[in-house]
């Protein structure tokens, strides 16, 4: 497949300007140029029909004199003040009674006519005529309009050709400072922005659009660089207490419970690392737009159940209790809504107050159309707001967290929460007050 070729937007706006003008001119010249010309014909035929009248008021005298004689004198005298005239007046027999038509030349437009009268001679009663006008100066002035015409067309594209130029490439002038302001972005700084304000309106929504880009962009690259150095510090800590171990038992000889005892150590730190290692697979496959696998789920209550049960002996542990609020039914892949669920739970029971409920709720009549809530309220010290933006970034923990051992959770929870909540259209939601802390995220129900 050939690539397209790649057209100037200067060049492509200048010659159409031009070609418009060209265009337009043209028609507006030809136009001039018609009505002249029937203006010009009008008068002609005018001419010739006054003209033919005078004619015919000589005749009549001639006849009712009946000085046919001198009717050659009279008629020389007439077309002697008109030389741009000629007649020619014949007799079906007979030479013709006048013809001066031969020395008219060309161009010139014709009348003919039939004038009535007894001429000795002619037995016809009508006299057939011809007068000819001379239409030479016409033709000249005609063809001095045409060159007028045609003169001024060129002369007009040609000015309006350059001027376009010009004023494209002033038009275009705010374009090519927007590719100086992003010849100075590169990946090592995303900082600088667009300056819009002085950009016509047509292009403020494409600055406005490029500085959101720019944004997104600049926060993942800092998202990509905190979840690298995460990485870098979960995976460490495990592999610092897997080599420190190893490197002890080859110090000197074990006892069998000493060795069953560092193996249950380092087989508990590689589960961790493959916990994390899974949950970073599972969140680049989500986010690579990967979506839910829907079946028919006929109660969302049932399948939150089956989770706090699940987790019926840690919140045992706690001293919490569990409760579950609301129903709804749709089409969701219920795996993963309970792996979501379960991380919320989880995270609730770590922060909830000991002899407080934890209740897992369903809400079904939000304002967000076609959308259900699924969310887990609990009793404890609120989150600071500055903390709940955040909430749902990958390893980001608040401080409450940061006090709470390094093994029980590794802060990918909240951000699988939020992968779900997008594999099912929706997101993700926190808030929290004095008295208690919801988390929770949105998914859109689908009819298959």
């Amino acid at each position: 497949m050939r690539p397209r070729p790649i057209h100037s937007v200067g060049r492509r706006l200048s010659r159409w300007l031009a070609l418009q003008t060209f265009l337009g001119l043209g028609l507006v010249c030809l136009a001039v140029y018609l009505f002249t010309l029937d203006d010009v014909e009008q008068r002609q035929v005018q001419t010739l029909v006054r003209h033919h009248g005078g004619l015919e008021n000589l005749l009549t005298e001639t006849r009712q004199e009946g000085d046919w004689g001198s009717l050659r004198h009279r008629l020389n005298e007439f077309f002697t003040v008109r030389p741009d005239l000629a007649l020619s007046l014949a007799c079906a027999a007979g030479p013709p009674l006048y013809d001066n038509t031969e020395l008219m030349p060309a161009p010139y437009r014709e009348h003919r006519f039939a004038f009535a009268a007894a001429v000795p001679g002619c037995q016809a009663e009508a006299l057939p005529a011809r007068l000819l006008l001379s239409t030479a100066d016409d033709a000249q002035s005609l063809a001095r309009l045409r060159a007028t015409l045609g003169s001024a067309a060129l002369i007009g594209v040609l000015l309006v050709t350059v001027g376009s130029f010009g004023l494209v490439r002033v038009g275009l002038a705010p374009v090519r400072l927007l590719v100086e302001q992003t010849k100075r972005l590169s990946a090592g700084d995303l900082s600088p922005r667009l300056d819009g304000s002085g950009q016509p309106l047509e292009l403020q929504p494409l600055v406005q659009q490029f500085n959101a880009l720019l944004e997104r962009i600049e926060r993942a690259y800092a998202q990509l660089d905190g979840f690298n150095a995460d990485v870098a510090h979960e995976l460490r800590s495990p592999l610092s207490t897997l080599i420190a171990g190893i490197e002890l038992a080859l110090r000197g000889p074990l006892q069998p419970d000493a060795v069953r005892e560092l193996l249950g150590s380092n087989l508990e730190e590689l589960r961790r690392m493959s916990r994390i290692v899974k949950d970073m697979l599972f969140l680049s496959h989500a986010d690579s737009g990967a979506p839910a696998r829907r079946e028919w789920v006929p109660s969302l209550a049932a399948l939150l159940q089956q989770v706090a049960e699940y987790h019926e002996a840690a919140l045992a542990d706690a001293e919490l209790g569990w409760a579950v609020e609301g129903d709804a039914s749709g089409h969701f892949d219920g795996a993963l809504l309970q792996q979501a669920v379960s991380n919320l739970l989880s995270n609730a029971t770590r922060y909830a107050v000991a002899g407080s409920t934890v209740r897992l709720r369903i809400d079904d009549n939000h304002p967000d159309a076609g959308s259900t809530r699924l969310s887990v309220v609990n009793q404890g010290p609120p989150i600071d707001p500055v903390h709940l933006p955040r909430l749902f970034d990958r390893f980001y923990r608040s401080e409450a967290a940061l006090h709470t051992p390094a093994q029980a959770h590794h802060g990918l929870g909240l951000s699988i929460v939020a992968a779900i909540a997008r594999m099912h259209r929706g997101r993700p939601f926190a808030r929290s007050d004095a008295l208690t802390t919801e988390v929770g995220f949105s998914v859109q129900r689908s009819d298959g």
